[in-house]
């Protein structure tokens, strides 16, 4: 018994990839995979940044925006003028419906 029973192991290449930590991580590729299915970045398990083959330059971290409430994503679609707009038809479909207003 020894490693011929256990089957034929594929040619395989070796990819280091490096986060901006210098943490190195080994991914194992097929030796017959094309060049641009291999990925440039990958996310590093250690740390959870994203790591890439280029030890010197490995990729930054993605800046990360701060929560939007539903409030802030509405400002930035309409301006106050238009806000105001809104409001005043919404209060008035309203009073009509409560009977205050006639139509």
């Amino acid at each position: 018994m020894g490693e011929q029973d256990h089957g034929f192991q594929a040619e395989r290449i070796t990819i280091s990839y490096w986060d901006a930590l210098g943490n190195e991580t080994v991914r194992h590729f097929a030796a017959n995979v094309p060049d641009e299915e291999i990925p440039e970045n990958i996310d590093c398990p250690s740390s959870g940044l994203p790591a890439g083959r280029d030890k010197e330059n490995p990729p930054q971290i993605a800046k990360l925006e701060p929560y939007k409430t539903h409030l802030a994503y509405v400002k930035e679609r309409r301006t106050e003028q238009e806000a105001e707009e809104l409001l005043e038809d919404a209060l008035r479909q309203l009073r009509i419906r409560r009977g205050t207003v006639k139509p």
